[in-house]
Order: C-alpha cells, then sequence, then structure tokens
C-alpha cells in the first residue's frame, strides 16, 4: 500500500507543474512549510513567478484564499479588520480583514510600513487577531506566502531580522534554464494554465497529513546532527547572531513534513542538509561588512561539509 505522504506530495506537486515549469523543489519544499505549520517568504527579482506559484498552490488546495498588495499606505487595520458603527443597530460590527482566510498571498511585504508588517507577522505567530480589545482566531491551516523583490530599494521596509525569523522557510525561485523558458511560452501561447485548474485536496486533508507528518520518528543521532548544524552557526567570526532554538524547532518540523511526503516515518540526515539553507540561512545575522545576507547560504553550506554527518541505524 503505496505512503499517504507520497500520495499527497505526487498530487499537489503534480498539479502544481501543470502551472509552473522547473520549479519542483521550491514547490515541495512550499508544500514542506505547509505541512511544517509555518510560512514562507519568496524574495526574488521581479518577473520570476513569486505571485504565479503562490496563487497555483492555493488554487490547488480547496481552501479560502486571499491576497493582500502591501503598499506604504496599508494600515494594520486594512489586514485585519475594523469594528464599524452600524447606525441601524446603534452597535459596532466587525468587518474582518483578509486575514481571516486559508491562504494569504502577501505580495511585496517590504513595501508596507513596519508597523503594517507587525500586524501581520503577529498573525502569523499567534494564529489569532486582537481588534479592540476581542481576540479572535484565525482559520486552520493558515499559510501565509509573502513576496519580496530584493532589487527594489526606494520606498520598501526591510524586514528587520527578528521578523525575518517568523517565516520557517525562505525560498528563491531564479530564472529558468533555456529549455524551461520555451516550454514556458509554449504553455501560456494561447492561454494561462491557472485560469483552468482544478484544486486536488482539500484544507482538512491537509490538517491530517499535518498531524501524521508531526508523528514521524526523528532518531537521537538526527536530532544531535542538527543541534550541532544548529550550534555552528552561532560560532562563526563573520556571524553577529546564529540561529536561535526557533530555527532549530523549525528544521526539525520541516525535516519530519518533508520525510513525509518522501513515503517514510522517519527523517535521514539527508532531510537535514537539504532544508538547512532555506531553513536557516535568512536566520543568520551576519556581522556588518562581511558581505551581508548574500554569505549565510554560502556558510550554511560550509558548515554542513564539516559537520559529522551519523551513520548510524537511524530508522529504529
Amino acid at each position: 500500500m503505496e505512503h499517504a505522504g507520497r500520495i499527497l506530495s505526487e498530487k499537489v506537486l503534480t498539479n502544481i507543474s501543470r502551472v509552473i515549469v522547473g520549479q519542483e523543489h521550491t514547490a515541495r519544499c512550499l508544500l514542506t512549510a505547509l505541512l511544517a505549520d509555518g510560512h514562507v517568504l519568496l524574495e526574488d527579482v521581479p518577473g520570476t513567478g513569486k505571485t504565479k506559484l503562490a496563487r497555483t498552490v492555493a488554487k490547488t488546495i480547496a481552501a479560502e484564499f486571499s491576497r493582500i498588495q502591501f503598499t506604504p499606505d496599508l494600515l494594520p487595520g486594512d489586514i485585519t479588520g475594523i469594528n464599524i458603527f452600524d447606525r441601524r443597530t446603534n452597535e459596532f460590527v466587525l468587518r474582518k480583514g483578509p486575514v481571516f482566510t486559508n491562504i494569504l498571498l502577501a505580495d511585496e511585504i517590504n513595501r508596507a510600513t513596519p508597523r503594517t508588517q507587525a500586524g501581520l507577522l503577529e498573525c502569523m505567530e499567534e494564529r489569532q487577531v486582537t481588534i479592540d480589545g476581542e481576540t479572535l482566531p484565525l482559520p486552520a491551516p493558515f499559510f501565509v506566502i509573502a513576496t519580496q523583490n530584493p532589487v527594489e530599494t526606494a520606498g520598501t521596509f526591510p524586514l528587520p531580522e527578528a521578523q525575518m525569523d517568523r517565516f520557517i522557510m525562505k525560498l528563491s525561485m531564479g530564472l529558468p534554464e533555456r529549455e524551461q523558458e520555451l516550454e514556458v511560452l509554449d504553455r501560456y501561447m494561447e492561454t494561462d494554465p491557472l485560469t483552468t485548474l482544478s484544486s486536488v485536496v482539500t484544507g482538512e486533508e491537509i490538517l491530517r497529513a499535518r498531524a501524521e507528518a508531526n508523528a514521524v520518528f526523528v532518531h537521537p543521532c538526527v536530532r544531535e546532527y542538527l543541534i550541532d548544524i544548529v550550534r555552528a552557526t552561532r560560532e562563526r567570526e563573520q556571524v553577529l547572531a546564529g540561529v536561535s532554538t526557533r530555527g532549530s524547532l523549525a528544521l526539525l518540523r520541516c525535516a519530519k513534513a518533508y520525510a513525509y511526503l518522501d513515503g517514510r516515518n522517519y527523517v535521514s540526515p539527508d532531510d537535514i542538509r537539504t532544508l538547512a539553507a532555506p531553513v536557516l540561512a535568512h536566520r543568520i545575522v551576519p556581522v556588518f561588512g562581511s558581505g551581508g545576507q548574500d554569505i549565510t547560504g554560502g556558510l550554511v553550506e560550509q558548515i554542513l561539509h564539516e559537520t559529522n554527518v551519523p551513520t548510524e541505524d537511524f530508522t529504529v
């Protein structure tokens, strides 16, 4: 009997590939983050398909979807909602904001002011919204896909390191190869395939899969391997602040979800190695003048190369 995680992975990734060309790893990481109950930041130059990928993931899952276009004049109430006085009933009525959804696309998040960014990131962390003293839970699953363009600096407010830490992964799509770009032209020659895409999984199935992924076994030697990698990020001269304990837990959850989607009931060291850069690199704060965020991905790869990989039987 085929593993439920592998079946889910094949259904979702096959559906996404009908719209998105050559981004299998990025799509798999997005699905992994969703099962790990985290959120994803997509950072790349304009025109690489960040918004298209987010919309495709949302349409693949039969769940509520909302999109927020972040601008400098956007207010926290535009995201969370506000109480409006109704003259007919002489009472305040709550008008819920777009965060009351299952999948939220936060487009160009770095164009909003820090106050507005903080309003969204509080929702991401707490899975709830407080409006005029009343706390309201957000629906489950609640999955945020935020995008930002690194080349645009005028009129932007970069996310502080403490807020970047709230994203379980930071991904970059990159430009396609020549053959892939030709396939994009062929596929979009007459129509946009996203308009005819159907859902293949429900929100309830995602929640069940999340619970099953959380039960995946992690051998003590694999946990020690994970901690060795994280602690090494705190001991480099070119690093001002390494990965926190939140990052350790994030990598653990992602590794379990990744193994589940691969059809396994145990985490292997290869799962840790595959996910280390997407989960950890954006959490590292480099020393000023040492290369900025560009060095952190290479630093994680260097740490992986230097850290001893467990060879014990990690399946039991």
